[in-house]
């Protein structure tokens, strides 16, 4: 219809006979229709319609000014008809180009309106099954899920095995006493430790599973790795960065096996300064595998049981606990920040049905780990930097002033406030306001407007230092079994060690670089977001067995359209202000409460209140509250 009235309107100004007219039009009519059905209505009817149209002009010999002679008197109406021609027929025919431009246009304001159409791919499973649900986020965050063929044989072809050959050249520490501590369900265990002391100088031992033995540069297990970046932790399953014949077994520093390390070998004095430290391939067999809980139960618990089980191990313990703090003190003074976000441990049954959800709290035994993993980083970063060598560090960078400013605006409503805004903020200053607001009612929203003020932590080829942990120097070194970067810097540090680092390999590494960092960094956000994702979901499935329910809740958050309340399992739901039926209810900006506007009623940050569950959708992970006197 559209190309028809372009035609007629050319035909009244043009003036030329109707079989002039005609003639093209009826030629195009039949490619109108089949570009229209056959690529329906997509931009390619535009462009395809567009040179089909032309070519057939072309054809016919007829371009419609070819005859025209123009005479200064009628200048203005030999203009418009030529405009007119070129719009319709020279450029080329703009019948096609305005009903392709139009029909896009409208396929996009109507796009809304229209159901998504779409090609199944895979069948995943029955949405009833056990892990269908988990797997059909794994497969919404494009995670690579099954390993090829020729990764599999590849780590099939590995040894079980230490070989003499593979010790050779190696610092032997099989006769040094040491552990790994890990949870209880952990079976890739890529760190253990061992503490002397001599004096006042304590002589700790950081030994790192020495996977890049097995994952040879340009290998298909390492092209594998460094697609996925990252193992991917979900509440039902691991998805691991390297086949589990690796990261379950030759990698895995297993209690009594030989094992091959690369070993951060620290010398600290009374201060908690590392004044001395090297960095070495070593051959290692842990003594005993430890547990987190028991570590606890050890030095925080004192039971009498697992003390007997241990006493062997006992007195290295406390050694760990006495260093652990006094290098957590030193951090604390230099102005490292610490979140204290409980985390959820999701308890399923073997259906995959979450059966309980409790929070995970850190204890004594994983700060010993913690802070002796920090510390192993630093010192390598610090080691690599003043070598000026190519190297992957993790930064984070200083906050941007704005977000500073807006933070300082928005607590200033609760009476805290922060120096250095108009600058550039030091860590310690944030830390000193998670200190004044512990334990407040604003406690939770104030520490997450902080997080949020900053940016996250990468990758990154220059070490610009780490904002958080408040250090000039930091790299990730620890998880070579599950993440890529260390695994990719091990790479760099064995050569280095090994005298191999030539100009040809450094000029590999500048090029190689910037690209792992960029890709690492988006893997483990994309790791991340599927993990908060399962969470969710699997909480939200979990109160769908308890609607109606009552619990003990803290109003963690109030906005515009609700409170939202944390109970003490982690699970947070929203009270919708839809829900508050005893009053007619307004949010307060200034104050940052929901105000009844008839009765008064006030609710605020941090308040205790008993909830009902009104309810889950799993779905789309959300809960609903509602306060449970009103609900009554």
């Amino acid at each position: 219809c559209i190309t028809g009235v372009f035609y007629v309107l050319f035909f009244v100004l043009h003036g030329t006979s109707f079989t002039e007219q005609v003639y093209p039009f009826i030629i195009h009519i039949p490619l109108v229709l089949f570009l229209t059905f056959y690529y329906k209505y997509k931009m390619a009817n535009s462009i395809l319609a567009v040179l089909t149209a032309y070519l057939c002009c072309q054809i016919s010999n007829w371009t419609g000014i070819a005859a025209m002679t123009l005479t200064s008197q009628e200048w203005i109406y030999y203009s418009v008809r030529i405009c007119v021609t070129i719009i319709v027929f020279i450029l080329p025919p703009g019948g096609f180009f305005v009903f392709g431009m139009l029909i896009a246009l409208a396929n996009k304001l109507s796009g809304s309106k229209k159901k998504p159409e779409g090609r199944i791919t895979k069948i995943i499973g029955h949405i009833s099954d056990p892990g269908t649900d988990v797997l059909s986020i794994v497969y919404a965050k494009d995670l690579p899920f099954e390993f090829p063929e020729k990764v599999l044989n590849q780590a099939e072809r590995v040894k079980d095995e230490v070989s003499e050959a593979d010790m050779q050249g190696r610092l032997d520490l099989r006769k040094v006493p040491m552990v790994t501590i890990d949870g209880e369900d952990a079976k890739d265990l890529d760190d253990a430790v061992s503490l002397e002391k001599d004096g006042n100088i304590w002589h700790l031992g950081v030994h790192i599973a020495d996977v890049t033995n097995y994952v040879q540069e340009n290998s298909a297990l390492d092209w594998e790795a460094k697609k996925r970046g990252t193992s991917v932790y979900l509440v039902d399953r691991v998805i691991p960065m390297l086949p589990r014949r690796l990261s379950n077994g030759i990698c895995s520093l297993n209690a009594g096996c030989d094992r091959l390390a690369l070993s951060c070998l620290m010398d600290i004095d009374e201060k908690g300064k590392v004044i001395g430290s090297q960095i070495a391939e070593t051959v290692i067999c842990v003594d005993q595998r430890m547990t987190y809980t028991s570590v606890k139960k050890i030095l925080e618990d004192q039971d009498a049981e697992e003390i007997e089980k241990y006493q062997e191990f006992v007195p290295m313990f406390e050694k760990m606990r006495e260093l652990s703090e006094l290098l957590r003190k030193n951090r604390h003074a230099r102005g490292s920040i610490d979140f204290d976000f409980p985390e959820a441990k999701i308890i399923l049954d073997k259906k995959g049905k979450p059966v309980d959800i409790r929070p995970y709290e850190a204890n004594t035994a994983t700060k010993i780990i913690e802070d002796f993993m920090l510390l192993a980083n630093e010192t390598v970063a610090s080691e690599y930097f003043w070598q000026e060598i190519p190297f992957l560090y993790r930064v984070h960078d200083t906050p941007d002033p704005e977000k500073i400013q807006a933070l300082a605006e928005f607590i200033r409503n609760f009476g805290y406030g922060l120096k250095g805004v108009q600058d550039e903020v030091h860590p310690k200053e944030l830390q000193k306001l998670l200190s004044r607001v512990a334990d407040s009612p604003e406690e939770a929203l104030i520490s997450r407007l902080t997080l949020r003020s900053m940016k996250q932590a990468r990758y990154s080829t220059e070490c610009t230092g780490h904002f958080g942990l408040a250090a000039k120097y930091y790299t990730h070194f620890t998880s070579p079994i599950r993440r890529y970067p260390d695994l990719q810097i091990h790479r760099i540090i064995k050569e280095n060690l090994r005298g191999r680092l030539n100009a040809e390999r450094i000029a590999h590494y500048q090029e190689i670089l910037p690209e792992v960092a960029e890709h690492s960094s988006k893997t483990e956000r994309r790791a991340d977001e599927a993990e908060r994702d399962t969470d969710k979901m699997k909480k939200a499935e979990y109160m769908q067995q308890h609607i109606g329910e009552e619990y003990e809740g803290v109003i963690s958050s109030i906005t515009s359209w609700g409170m939202y309340v944390e109970l003490p399992n982690t699970i947070e739901g929203l009270i919708h202000v839809a829900n508050l039926y005893d009053d007619r209810y307004y949010y307060n900006e200034n104050t940052h409460e929901m105000v009844g506007s008839d009765l008064g009623k006030v609710y605020k940050l941090g308040q205790s209140i008993r909830v009902r569950v009104l309810d889950a959708d799993k779905e789309n992970a959300t809960i609903d509250f509602v306060p449970a006197a009103i609900w009554g």
